[in-house]
């Protein structure tokens, strides 16, 4: 396996050229913070704190029904790990509009950094791969971040884009807590208003 050189809190803003143009889905801790940072914590950002497991189907669910809508998940390697069969349930219902971005770092960052699965033998664009996700890929180096943000947009929907990252802390960024009030600026992002 390569050993990847990415900094996780350049990744977004070279995977995307603006934070305006997708409806977000992020998943717990450091992909959260990672995204509010480069969303500016924006309306159109809906954080899973608490939910292990379900950004991809949160993602999903927007995706099917706001189909004219971009829709970005951006989640982790262990998020990921703990609801898998939703990458499954995202091929059979393959709604073009969807890219997941998976920040994998190889550990468990949130609770004291310990090895996690993908640091060893699994392969998180395989299993994408093997649900049968139209479009799969792994970047591993920054020099591979320019062809990760045209596979974004250039490649039939549904996407897993697998991004390698060095393990280390998330962007620095103090998020909204209030679950309602970031359900209602997301609900108002999502309907246009």
């Amino acid at each position: 396996m390569t050993e990847p050189t990415i900094d996780r809190r350049e990744l977004l803003t070279n995977l995307f050229d603006s934070p305006d143009k997708a409806l977000f889905i992020s998943g717990l801790a450091g992909a959260a913070k990672d995204t509010a940072a480069f969303t500016d914590d924006g309306d159109n950002l809906f954080t899973m704190a608490g939910t292990m497991g379900a950004a991809v189907p949160m993602g999903l669910g927007v995706a099917m029904n706001a189909p004219e809508r971009d829709v970005v998940v951006v989640t982790g390697d262990g998020e990921l790990l703990m609801g898998i069969g939703a990458l499954v349930t995202v091929s059979s219902m393959a709604p073009s509009n969807l890219s997941i971005v998976c920040i994998d770092n190889g550990e468990h960052g949130e609770t004291g950094g310990q090895s996690g699965h993908t640091s060893q033998n699994t392969d998180l664009e395989a299993i994408a791969k093997g649900a049968g996700i139209a479009s799969t890929m792994t970047i591993t180096s920054p020099e591979q971040m320019e062809e990760g943000a045209a596979f974004l947009t250039s490649t039939p929907g549904p996407r897993f884009l697998l991004c390698r990252v060095l393990p280390s802390a998330p962007s620095v960024y103090k998020r909204n807590f209030d679950p309602a009030a970031c359900r209602i600026r997301f609900r108002n992002a999502y309907l246009g208003a």
